[in-house]
């Protein structure tokens, strides 16, 4: 195998500190205005240059998977300092052109505006899509992205979400386009407002919206030490 081949989202040139079998791919899942997003990075070079893919690469021989999908995620596109949950393996033996490579996969929630995008390493740039207005994926990413979907929509089912993708103070509604938006599914609004408020996860302000147009809506903000007991326990929440 040609070394100097190896595709952009590895190390430029490949050397003798890099597991050149194994490689880590990171989704980052976000929320926008109602809608989920997932973060792509372009590359500048090598057999996929100025085609988009999840974030990811090769891991060093030095540094265990985590801190290489850690490392990888803040050279690529400036995001450090978050909760990465290893997702599954990845091994067809055609995923990867030029050799057999084999991928872990990692996926994440986070709120998309405490975070400064910078691209770098080998990514000429890195952006939010739409996850249903993705472009063409390299390799087996779209695979990797649907599978993390695919856990999303189970986790938000057996714990919540919210907190890494809700702004501190929200609405039910805001909150109800998440779980709908996530499970691609309509709700019933006072069965879906009847059913959170009773796990008592919700803390009612004394505050409502301001600058909307409509009537303005109570805000809410998830009770940290329920959120972290349902997280860890879980529960089987029906809509």
């Amino acid at each position: 195998m040609n070394k100097k081949a190896i595709d952009s989202v590895s190390i430029k040139e490949m050397d003798s500190d890099v597991v050149d079998a194994v490689t880590i791919d990171c989704t980052i899942f976000g929320f926008h205005e109602g809608t989920l997003e997932v973060l792509l990075v372009q590359h500048a070079e090598g057999i996929s240059k100025g085609k988009w893919g999840l974030p990811g690469g090769w891991i060093k021989k030095n540094e265990s998977i985590d801190n290489a999908a850690y490392r990888l995620l803040r050279d690529l596109t400036g995001i450090d300092n978050i909760y990465l949950e290893q997702l599954r393996a990845f091994g067809s033996p055609e995923r990867f052109p030029l050799s057999r490579v084999i991928t872990i996969g990692y996926y994440a929630l986070i709120k998309k505006e405490d975070y400064r995008l910078t691209p770098g390493f080998t990514a000429s740039a890195v952006k939010w899509y739409k996850v249903k207005e993705v472009p063409e994926l390299i390799y087996d990413h779209a695979e990797i992205l649907e599978t993390s979907i695919k856990r999303l929509k189970r986790r938000v089912r057996q714990a919540p979400v919210g907190f890494n993708l809700l702004p501190e103070k929200f609405t039910l509604l805001q909150l109800m386009h998440l779980y709908e938006e996530i499970l691609e599914v309509e709700m019933d609004k006072p069965n879906f407002r009847r059913k959170f408020l009773r796990m008592k996860l919700l803390v009612p302000l004394n505050e409502k919206q301001t600058d909307v147009s409509h009537r303005a809506a109570q805000l809410y903000k998830f009770d940290p030490k329920i959120y972290k007991s349902l997280t860890e326990r879980g529960f089987n929440f029906e809509f």
